[in-house]
């Protein structure tokens, strides 16, 4: 193999840059694994390395902006630039003609291979740019055909192989990792183009789920957030000897059972496949999070229909009310779009009627956008731009409103906040922003990583917290979507 360009050891050194969702961070963990055992150093700096590797993101127009960015300015550095991901797996040669200073733009098959492709980039190797298809046809159209077909097509963080030198390198330390629990997507949705790139939906199999699981929390883990494109309909692919339509209601107690997790997080799930089952498991087992991503989009039935999806107020509301009936402190979060095409203000004032009537903890407001090879670019009624901004302007207004008054609601209520990082060390007894650089920082159960707030300590003991400690709070303020919190005691693990 070529020596490094540019280290006279000869080690070869590899800086990987991640944009996007939780799920590229599992893909990007997994590149890591890869490069190591290829024999390639990982570096946190871009100068220091012979390539960077832009794990890309091709979900919307803003997306594809940073990725881009990002390459460039990757390139600036002087440094080989290798682009994989969603992005480049979307366009493939097509990006790479458009970005020449990329020097090499592949897609998902060529990750088993990431090291030996990244030796020919440093070697000044020409390759071939990846050829995108429709990854949806890769796999059968039967659910149940393709756990054994899937052996053969590359999805990226499925593989997992319980050695010495896992395909998986944690690039954090983080006390929350995120764990794929499945891939790809088999809803028609008329506005996203995820699975003509992601890929039909397979789940992975529990047994692999779990061992990672176990590594991760050796790896110092403390919380799962599980991922996927739709975890509603984990394991219908499976068979019926892991429960079929059952398979997460069976997964999620075995996976809170695991030594050293403390809590585990689902992400990602459709109102219309969210079964009574899951809704209770969910609620209350315990260390699981009573914590509900519900992709509802809007509420009015008939912009639903035109995104082909399913649901309106009534059902959505009767939802959320089961959920409550089970936890009435359970947090629950959605996103939703705005602008679509035919939507009128009516659909608008029925949105904005749900979101008042849900109180949620945490809402995405995003405005319409045509996404190549959609249903929904070809639709007549398009709104123009300034339309779109005024209607997003607006509903984020009423969010803004609505999700604070969410957080005041929780004034006075007990919460376990998970320690994420600390700022410092002090003894502040109130409940003030103007603390903050003497707090400790963390997360309750109702607030998922980056995207739902966060609770701030008012106040630390001597010799303080460390990160990964789960603290019992007494919820004492609120600012925004963020708690201030009080701190009881320090949360016993089983």
């Amino acid at each position: 193999m070529p020596s490094s360009t540019t280290d006279p050891s000869g080690e070869r050194r590899v800086a990987l840059l991640t944009l996007g969702c939780a799920r590229n961070e599992v893909d990007s963990e997994e590149l890591a694994g890869r490069l190591g055992v290829g024999g390639w150093q990982l570096t946190g700096e871009a100068e220091d390395a012979d390539v960077v590797v832009v794990n890309t993101c091709g979900f919307v127009e803003s997306a594809k902006k940073d990725s881009i960015d990002t390459v460039l300015a990757a390139a600036e550095t002087g440094t080989k630039v290798v682009a994989v991901g969603c992005l480049a797996e979307r366009y493939g040669a097509e990006l790479a003609q458009n970005l020449p200073e990329a020097d090499a733009v592949l897609g998902f098959d060529h990750y088993t291979q990431l090291a030996e492709r990244l030796d020919d980039v440093v070697a000044g190797r020409s390759l071939a740019s990846h050829t995108p298809s429709d990854r949806r046809t890769l796999l059968p159209i039967t659910p149940v055909e393709r756990q054994r077909a899937s052996e053969d097509v590359a999805v990226p963080g499925h593989e997992w192989v319980p050695t010495a030198d896992p395909l998986r390198a944690r690039l954090d330390d983080a006390p929350v990792a995120a764990l794929k629990i499945a891939s790809g997507c088999d809803r028609k949705c008329s506005f996203c183009a995820i699975p003509s790139f992601r890929g039909s939906f397979v789940s992975r199999q529990p047994e692999a789920i779990l061992g990672e699981a176990a590594w991760l929390a050796r790896e110092g883990v403390r919380e799962l957030f599980l991922v996927s494109e739709n975890s509603t309909s984990y394991g219908k692919d499976l068979g019926k000897e892991y429960g079929a339509g059952r398979a997460l209601e069976l997964l999620l107690p075995k996976l809170a059972e695991v030594d050293g997790v403390d809590r585990v997080r689902v992400s990602y799930l459709q109102p219309a496949e969210t079964r009574p089952d899951l809704v209770r498991v969910i609620a209350t087992t315990e260390g699981v999070a009573s914590y509900f991503d519900l992709s509802f989009q809007h509420a009015s039935a008939s912009v639903l229909r035109r995104m082909r999806r399913f649901g309106s107020t009534e059902s959505f509301l009767s939802l959320i009310e089961q959920i409550r009936g089970y936890d009435p402190e359970a947090g629950i979060r959605t996103n939703v779009i705005v602008g679509f095409p035919g939507e009128t203000e009516d659909d608008v004032a029925e949105l904005e009627h749900f979101l008042t009537e849900a109180r949620l903890d945490a809402v995405g407001v995003f405005g319409y956008s045509d996404e190549d090879g959609t249903e929904a670019a070809a639709l007549d009624g398009k709104l123009d731009q300034a339309e779109i901004d005024a209607r997003v302007e607006r509903v984020t207004g009423l969010v803004e409103q609505l999700t604070t008054q969410r957080a005041e609601d929780r004034i006075g209520s007990v919460v376990d906040v998970l320690v994420e990082s600390i700022a410092g060390t002090g003894d502040a007894t109130d409940a003030d922003p103007d603390d903050a650089d003497d707090a400790a920082v963390g997360r309750a159960e109702h607030q998922g990583p980056e995207v739902d707030g966060e609770c701030l300590f008012t106040e630390v003991p001597d010799g303080g917290y460390a990160v990964g400690e789960l603290v019992r709070c007494d919820v004492v303020d609120a600012e925004g979507a963020d708690l201030w919190v009080r701190p009881i005691a320090l949360r016993a693990r089983p």
